[in-house]
């Protein structure tokens, strides 16, 4: 073999040598990891929408619930978890003041809270007015008529002849409120009064109520659930008995101060 074959050979095993201690240095080396140190956000659990909410529904858990939210970013008029209580139960009966939209943090300047002003134009239906009548534990069925119960209003009224007449005016009518109070007796017994209910009618039912308010006295007949007959109450109601609908032909004798004052029927 010739000399310079083996000086070849001689520099190959020199640099594989010197290849294999290099490498073992280096991957023998523990690798240095990077710490990358992430700052923190402080989180602060808000009351969020689950779905999009219409004016005047209901707020519950079926369409509130939590959501982590920057604590930095939390606003005085959001919704936070309590330390103690059910916020679902502070809320009860609450309903939106204005639409809102699935995902968005509740905010308290847009719902509206039972004995909050303008509660009841929340609760009531497009179209729908509120109006108040005199009541009594005689004319209200005894003061077992409670809010959302449907009624019967009549009209009781002197006719000729110093005789009572009776006539039920408008049917199926939701209660929005009734000022129900409970009252001691001298006897230590308890009886149920209230002085006004407010009904939920069309604006020309409302018109009727209140002419005929002045006629004579009005009752509230409470209506059996079992009307419904599978329905939900309100889908045949309110509605305003022929006698008094417009077109009819009969009319409400008034007396007042010895003057006789004939009322036109009107829907």
């Amino acid at each position: 073999m010739s000399k310079s074959r083996f000086v070849v050979m001689g520099v190959a095993a020199v640099a594989a040598g010197a290849a294999a201690f290099l490498a073992n240095g280096f991957l023998g080396q523990p690798q240095k990891s990077e710490i990358v140190e992430v700052n923190k956000v402080s989180m602060t659990p808000v009351l969020v929408t689950l779905k999009d909410i219409r004016i005047g529904e209901i707020l519950d858990s079926s369409n509130l619930g939590w959501k982590d939210w920057p604590t930095d970013r939390v606003s005085q008029f959001m919704v936070t978890r309590p330390a103690t209580g059910d916020i679902f139960e502070e809320l009860k009966g609450a309903r939106a003041r204005a639409g809102l939209f699935d995902g968005e943090p509740l905010n308290k300047r847009r719902i509206v809270e039972v004995g909050d002003a303008g509660f009841m134009a929340a609760v009531l239906p497009k179209g729908m007015r509120a109006i108040s009548i005199r009541v009594s534990p005689e004319t209200g069925a005894g003061g077992f008529i409670l809010p959302n119960d449907r009624v019967d209003v009549l009209l009781t009224r002197k006719v000729a002849g110093n005789r009572d007449l009776s006539d039920t005016v408008l049917t199926n009518v939701r209660v929005l409120a009734i000022d129900q109070q409970i009252k001691t007796t001298e006897d230590g017994g308890q009886v149920i009064v209230g002085k006004t209910a407010t009904l939920e009618l069309q604006p020309k039912q409302s018109e009727v109520l209140a002419l005929v308010e002045s006629a004579g006295q009005l009752s509230l007949a409470l209506r059996s659930l079992a009307d419904a007959k599978g329905k939900e109450l309100g889908d045949d109601g309110p509605r305003i008995s022929k006698k008094y609908a417009r077109g009819s032909k009969g009319t409400i004798k008034q007396f007042r101060y010895g003057i006789m004052n004939q009322i036109a029927n009107t829907k």
